[in-house]
């Protein structure tokens, strides 16, 4: 994956594509395996060992949660399993 670009996007979605995609995302870690996600049209796998965190924020006028999963690109290199869950 030589040449990868810097990307910052943030989608929105409805509550029931978000639940939808938290309830698979959920099986996923659950059961240990990789997940290929798309985001914004990009698709891309977050491998098993992800660090998860949650992150909260606060300003004077509005407040944020954010679940964030983050790797190492060397990590997301592996191939793919074929029981990699689709989120």
């Amino acid at each position: 994956m030589g040449g990868m670009s810097e990307r910052d996007v943030e989608k929105d979605y409805s509550v029931a594509d978000f639940a939808a995609k938290l309830r698979r995302l959920a099986d996923a870690l659950e059961t240990g395996k990789p997940f290929r996600i798309q985001i914004a049209g990009e698709r891309f796998t977050v491998p098993r060992n992800a660090r998860i965190s949650v992150e909260h924020e606060r300003s004077e006028d509005e407040e944020e949660v954010e679940f964030q999963l983050k790797w190492s690109l060397a990590d997301a290199e592996e191939a793919p399993e074929a029981g990699t869950a689709e989120v």
